[in-house]
């Protein structure tokens, strides 16, 4: 049995190539340092084994292959040893296109924002419609309860990261995919770390347009400027739209304010009534993507929407962690103004004047560095109390950038701080909204520890 060992396992992508290959029959270990859930208690429960920091030892004896995630890079003592022993080894991406994405229908979402819960609703449609979709997903879909499986049917879902590939391969990883059938969401400048502009990212997705062969489909919203460029620089799939408030190939009629109902439209016919427990203009059109993309493969929207209302989403996307004393805490993987603004309105369309405390980690390396905060402070506009992580590395004042908050932000470096404050100012019929695509030191459970209290 062929052994491979993943450096920066733990993380949404690694560990999921973690997964498809012990399914594949694969020896699998791994090697990281940020490991906690839901990766880490998925790998474990696959019987993979997890290695802390990255040592020369682990990769003793040699494995057949090693698989290096994107966050690696030269200096590393692993990645230093693997070079100078002359080991074999490969991106996850690269890994992923030969051993589970060749001679298979590839779907792709990709896009800024909604990757991970469109990619999530397309292979649940496509496993309710008895395709047995195999799947790779930045998340765990709870409808399956793992973020990656092989699948046994033809097609396989992907979600389409726009970070690069690897540290000897500065390609987006979505380049290494070919989907027939591909989802481009959204676009904003995002990954600051890696990209200096919005052009870099479009020149990205261009190359990803690029590989969508001639009888496949490229799927679209609308209403998105910085999308159109990218196709003004040549397209040569056919295209569908969707929008929820434009004219389209997909759309909306009759949706409720909180989003958690309303009718699709295709080609301007009713094809059915999406009823479900999701709020927000995000999510609705995540779902019309999502049924432009399975009508591709056959499955119609009638069919569709039926697996719709019985979507159960993605751990940490709106999360409901618990509810103590009438108190409902919840967490979101929020990383981007906007993708903070649409979850707020869509939470407060759900919650009427019920109090929202909205307590956040800016955690993404573009938040961190300080890129979009100007949009901030209008993003958090919906929550009635901000409670603000504010980490040692943060290059930007948060007293200054979010002056117009007011009185309904307060500022912590601790968060045990936040806990105390939240649990003692919280009252029957709030919301707290925990938003970080970080750990944030597992500060859901111990506020709903403190609220226990």
């Amino acid at each position: 049995m062929p052994h491979l060992h993943i450096l920066g396992i733990c993380g949404t992508f690694m560990g999921g190539i973690a997964l498809l290959a012990r399914s594949l029959g694969y020896s699998v270990s791994g090697s990281d340092t940020g490991v906690y859930p839901p990766m880490s208690t998925q790998l474990a429960e696959a019987g993979i084994e997890l290695l802390s920091g990255y040592q020369p030892e682990h990769l003793q004896p040699a494995p057949d292959l090693v698989i290096v995630g994107n966050a690696l890079s030269r200096g590393n003592p692993a990645v230093e040893y693997m070079l100078r022993t002359g080991l074999r080894y490969t991106s996850g991406p690269q890994w992923l296109a030969e051993h589970c994405l060749s001679d298979t229908w590839v779907l792709a979402v990709a896009g800024t924002h909604g990757k991970t819960s469109c990619s999530s609703m397309l292979a649940w449609i496509l496993a309710q419609a008895g395709l047995e979709p195999g799947f790779l997903i930045g998340g765990v879909p709870k409808n399956f309860g793992v973020s990656a499986q092989p699948g046994a049917g033809r097609f396989f879902v992907v979600e389409a990261d726009e970070y690069d590939t690897a540290f000897f391969d500065k390609r987006s990883k979505f380049v290494h995919y070919r989907p027939r059938t591909l989802v481009l969401n959204n676009l904003e400048f995002d990954h600051a770390d890696i990209f200096p502009d919005l052009a870099a990212i479009q020149r990205q997705c261009h190359h990803l347009v690029r590989t969508v062969p001639d009888n496949g489909l490229i799927i679209t919203p609308a209403d998105d400027v910085s999308v159109a460029e990218v196709l003004a620089q040549g397209c040569w799939s056919p295209q569908q739209s969707f929008a929820d408030n434009a004219p389209a190939d997909w759309q909306v009629q009759s949706a409720s304010p909180d989003g958690q109902n309303f009718t699709v439209c295709y080609q301007g016919q009713p094809v059915g009534q999406v009823t479900w427990p999701w709020t927000g203009q995000h999510n609705i059109r995540n779902a019309l993507a999502a049924l432009a993309a399975a009508q591709h493969v056959g499955v119609g929207p009638e069919q569709g929407i039926v697996a719709l209302n019985d979507f159960a989403h993605v751990q940490r996307r709106m999360e409901l962690r618990g509810t103590v004393r009438g108190i409902q805490v919840l967490d979101d993987f929020a990383h981007h103004p906007t993708a903070i603004r649409l979850t707020l309105q869509g939470l407060r369309a759900q919650v009427g004047d019920q109090r929202i405390i909205a307590v956040l980690e800016p955690g993404s390396n573009s938040l961190r560095l300080g890129v979009h905060v100007e949009q901030l402070a209008a993003a958090l506009a919906a929550a009635d109390q901000v409670y603000l992580f504010a980490p040692p590395d943060l290059a930007w004042s948060p007293e200054q950038v979010l002056v117009e908050l007011g009185s309904a932000l307060q500022i912590y470096t601790d968060t045990a701080a936040i806990v105390q404050q939240v649990a003692t100012t919280a009252q029957p019929g709030d919301s707290i909204l925990v938003m970080s695509n970080r750990s944030f030191e597992q500060i859901h459970t111990r506020l709903l520890g403190a609220l226990a209290g």
